[in-house]
């Protein structure tokens, strides 16, 4: 199989399937050769290096994003940006290491640009200016990157609910209270830290929706 018979959108497909049995450090450019049959500089008559391959990828998890959504925008803004962003954890979860993957690539199309402009006019609608629509939409996606990064880092499983004694794979909670039981706060921390995610994302999103709402909402409706 020569480099007419694979295409841009069957290599990510099938690094995107990869990823979820080796992970970003073991995905490369060699081993989605071997999975597509074919030698590896096959793969650079398509992408010039492996990032050129992470921007593709980030992309077509964007697109499958973006076939996900509800057709009607949501009525509010707090609902319409809450809305989004558990979207988006929950399709950054469906990929092993899926938020590293996806946070600081560059689209390779401009298929971000219609759903996004729909959020921020949702945002604009309600009295934020145009900057403060983009600095609101930044500060939730960039908090819930960053929830799902560390939570993808606790283990193989981490939107499983934990158990009562242990949190994330990995995570032996009541062994970490022990070692911490000079410093109960951080100790009592680590129940809420690296246990039952979901809970704690909703937790901090509604932290989030309602803090932007209160700093950048220029009529405070």
């Amino acid at each position: 199989m020569g480099p007419s018979k694979i295409d841009r959108a069957r290599v990510a497909e099938t690094a995107l399937r990869l990823l979820n049995d080796v992970g970003l450090d073991g995905l490369t450019l060699r081993a989605i050769a071997k999975e597509l049959d074919v030698k590896a500089p096959a793969l650079y008559w398509h992408f010039k290096d492996k990032q050129a391959l992470l921007d593709e990828m980030a992309t077509e998890m964007l697109r499958r994003m973006n076939a996900d959504m509800p057709d009607e925008p949501a009525a509010d803004w707090r609902e319409g940006l809450a809305g989004a962003m558990r979207g988006l954890r929950t399709h950054l979860l469906r990929y092993r290491d899926g938020a590293k993957v996806y946070s600081g690539t560059h689209f390779t199309d401009t298929s971000y640009a219609g759903p996004m402009e729909a959020h921020l006019r949702l945002l604009v609608d309600a009295g934020f200016t145009p900057a403060g629509a983009a600095r609101a939409w930044l500060t939730a996606y960039s908090y819930t990157i960053g929830y799902v990064i560390e939570e993808q880092a606790m283990g193989p499983d981490p939107a499983a609910e934990a158990g009562a004694g242990a949190g994330a794979e990995g995570y032996d909670l009541q062994a970490r209270a022990e070692r911490l039981a000079d410093h109960p706060l951080a100790a009592e921390a680590g129940f809420e830290l690296f246990a039952h995610h979901d809970a704690g994302f909703e937790a901090g999103l509604s932290a989030v929706v309602a803090g932007v709402g209160a700093v950048l909402l220029s009529s405070g409706g």
